[in-house]
């Protein structure tokens, strides 16, 4: 590991000793907010999972009942039943903040209106089934896209803190120990070299008297 290049001296020394103590700080810092975000970051991808296999599974429920629909209903009344929507939501967006991660927060409010924008008699109980269903699901979408977002943003988060640690950890610390342990010996050999001159003024006054 290089040394960096600094004046081997006692202050430079009280310097570095003081900043090596703040980077190892740092690094048990970042290190412990690494891992609670790996652990934040496990919670949030186990969510997503949970949410888009019910997502998923629930969407497909909604197209089964909607193509069996199609198939006993004209285009044009399949159409005509789905044109104009039935209800409208208002999203309130957001941040919060997940270990000083700022993080989308969405709330969603409203959902007034009929469920149903079209007269029972023109279409199939499978076009009911699949608008109730897509109905419900509004929610949890917003939801699944809140979450997954949060769950990107930390991986990213993680990431860097990651690079960090190691930038500390394999880098800047022991490059700022054999910097210290440098100054340490080359002030150790100056006042060995002190110590010998001083000694040969004391040995040349003694001869002189």
């Amino acid at each position: 590991m290089a040394i960096m290049r600094v004046n081997p001296t006692r202050m430079e020394l009280k310097r570095l000793k003081n900043r090596l103590k703040t980077a190892e700080r740092g690094h048990k810092l970042l290190k412990d907010k690494t891992d609670e975000m790996v652990r934040q970051f496990i919670i949030y991808a186990n969510r997503n999972r949970r949410l888009r296999k019910e997502l998923e599974r629930e969407l497909g429920d909604a197209m089964k009942n909607f193509v069996l629909a199609r198939a006993v209903m004209s285009p044009c009344q399949a159409e005509e039943a789905l044109v104009y929507p039935s209800r409208t939501v208002t999203l309130d967006c957001d941040k919060k903040s997940v270990m000083s991660v700022m993080v989308p927060s969405i709330k969603v409010s409203g959902g007034d209106g009929a469920l149903y924008p079209y007269g029972f008699l023109s279409v199939t109980d499978e076009m009911d089934s699949s608008i109730a269903t897509l109905n419900t699901l509004l929610v949890k979408l917003i939801e699944l896209a809140e979450v997954e977002k949060t769950t990107n943003m930390l991986a990213d988060e993680i990431e860097k803190n990651k690079r960090r640690v190691n930038a500390l950890e394999h880098v800047m610390i022991p490059q700022l120990r054999e910097t210290i342990k440098y100054i340490v010996l080359k002030l150790e050999e100056n006042e060995r070299g002190s110590l010998v001159r001083l000694m040969k003024v004391k040995d040349m006054i003694a001869e002189r008297q």
